[in-house]
């Protein structure tokens, strides 16, 4: 009998290289998606954005995406591979990000219409690409993982997608000094290098190809290659495990998506927050330059995440991982206490304090992603993920105490870890894994028609319930155009009369409460999914590898 040889697959620093690869592109994509959270402010009183149309930007993002262009880069993906998958939509993405950016220094016009018209249309263009992209990612993962470390690649991958999240969120306002168009663009850079890191992971992929075509030659079974057909859906749909997972991911992210991007310009208008940072020597900076030193503390706190997770699930005796959770813990200690004079002005920052959220799942995700692979349990952390989610809420929207509002901020990164730790690597135990990409395509799908009315809906909500203060900036703008002033002084005017109180903040308490009910439905369906897993025997409820027939 022939020895089985060994793919890259099977080289543990292989697999992990490829994930590092892999998820550039979720760390430039997200941060893209998201960068426009932590501009709010600045766009509504540099370039006259009122609330409605910051939330059509954001929220027609996933207009093409909610008609199936992610069903169709499933089917690409399934047919195709990751490979041209990946470019294809990668580009897409880019070119997308790159015509934002153009739109906002107003190459197309200055004229405020056409400006909002042409930054939608690069919206819609990386939207078009961003959760094929996602899918691909995550295809990506199962592709290399699978019978390995699924779920904690899976978290870690995420991780990745969070960290570009929070440093959007935390990043923006500083890269573009106090301007919309350079953080745009930086953001749009970003995509264009990590597109150039995928290309250098296709060449590792296509070897990978290659040694498993040859692998399967030696063992004489020949891989069929089926044409997708629309059954494929129906039969998907049918599926009552997959139905209730795919509806609780548009439950439980449009309580989350939507409320990130407008979670900065909530904690300014409603605790009071800011949205820059107060002059001072005392934050810490590299090189001399503040937001290099930012950077680095996101990275910073991304990698203890990362050690949590990984270094004692490689130990084996218990001892061993106590002691290696101590001297982490005392680590991360250490680094709390050196950086606490930068970090505690961030928590009085807008945009700073909202990036915790998902900078919360970089450190959670990774650990909650090692016990589904330990012990399983994932229907019953949705539960508990959805629990904290309608907690968070309750506390963000009705009341006024601010610490109550941290606490709701940390449950919120909390649940936003457990429930994408559960999820994803259920939906390998779902679904066959030649249909994987047809599978999270279709998800996505669903996914990104509550993205488009909840994105959408909070902000047309705000201006109506907050008509006085729409009006009363309406007016100012007005005003201080008549007087010649440009957009920068227009914006640090209205900025100035912000402070004052001269113009009122926002009451967010309606729009924001509205996202409980998303999180009483995820309880609802998380219940449906258990039971129904009790029925259909995909092992949702246990460790990575095992499945009902082992027990």
């Amino acid at each position: 009998m022939n020895a089985v040889k060994k793919t890259l697959r099977d080289s543990a620093p292989m697999r992990w290289l490829m994930l590092v690869l892999i998820s550039m592109l979720m760390l430039s994509t997200y941060w893209f998606q998201d960068f426009f959270g932590g501009l709010k402010g600045l766009m509504e009183s540099e370039m006259g954005f009122t609330s409605e149309e910051f939330g059509r930007l954001i929220g027609l993002t996933t207009i093409a995406n909610i008609f199936g262009m992610i069903i169709v880069g499933g089917i690409v993906l399934d047919k195709w591979g990751v490979r041209r998958a990946g470019l294809i939509f990668g580009s897409l993405a880019a070119v997308g990000a790159a015509i934002s950016a153009m739109a906002a220094y107003g190459i197309f016009g200055t004229d405020h219409t056409i400006q909002l018209r042409m930054m939608i249309v690069g919206r819609i263009l990386f939207g078009s690409g961003l959760e094929v992209v996602c899918v691909v990612s995550t295809r990506t993962v199962v592709k290399w993982f699978k019978g390995y470390e699924l779920a904690l690649a899976m978290a870690i991958n995420m991780g990745f997608g969070r960290l570009g999240s929070a440093m959007g969120l935390a990043l923006s306002i500083d890269i573009g000094g106090g301007s919309v168009p350079p953080a745009v663009a930086f953001a749009a850079t970003l995509i264009g290098i990590s597109l150039i890191v995928f290309l250098v992971y296709t060449v590792f992929d296509y070897s990978l190809d290659k040694q498993d075509k040859q692998a399967r030659l030696d063992s004489g079974t020949e891989e069929v290659e089926e044409d997708f057909k629309f059954s494929d859906l129906v039969a998907l749909i049918k599926n009552r495990s997959f139905l209730y997972i795919a509806l609780l991911c548009v439950s439980f992210y449009a309580a989350v998506f939507p409320f990130i991007q407008y979670a900065p310009d909530l904690l300014v208008n409603k605790f009071g927050f800011s949205y820059d940072l107060p002059a001072s020597d005392d934050y810490f900076s590299l090189f001399g330059n503040q937001s290099i030193g930012t950077a680095a503390i996101y990275l910073g706190l991304f990698l203890f995440g990362l050690a949590f997770s990984m270094i004692p699930s490689r130990i084996k005796n218990i001892g061993g991982k106590l002691a290696s959770l101590a001297i982490i813990g005392i680590l991360f200690g250490l680094f709390i206490n050196v950086l606490w004079g930068t970090l505690s002005v961030w928590l009085q920052n807008g945009p700073k304090t909202a990036s915790l959220i998902p900078m919360g799942t970089i450190l959670f995700t990774p650990i909650f992603g090692n016990y589904v692979d330990k012990k399983g349990k994932a229907a019953s952390l949705m539960i508990m993920g959805a629990l904290l989610l309608i907690f968070a809420h309750v506390a963000l929207s009705i009341f006024n105490s601010e610490v109550l509002g941290y606490i709701g901020l940390l449950c919120l990164g909390i649940a936003f870890s457990l429930v994408p730790a559960a999820m994803w690597p259920s939906v390998a135990k779902i679904v066959a894994e030649n249909r994987l990409g047809t599978a999270y395509a279709s998800m996505f799908t669903i996914q990104n028609w509550g993205l488009l009315a909840f994105f959408w809906g909070i902000g047309k909500f705000l201006d109506v319930v907050n008509p006085a203060v729409v009006q009363q900036v309406q007016d100012v703008r007005v005003n201080l155009e008549n007087q010649g002033l440009s957009s920068e002084e227009i914006s640090e005017q209205i900025t100035a009369l912000r402070m004052t109180g001269e113009i009122p903040p926002y009451n967010y308490t309606w729009p924001i409460f509205m996202l409980v009910i998303l999180g009483v439905i995820s309880i609802f369906l998380a219940f449906q999914l258990k039971k129904a897993d009790a029925k259909q025997r995909f092992g949702l409820e246990l460790p990575s590898g095992q499945t009902p027939d082992d027990e």
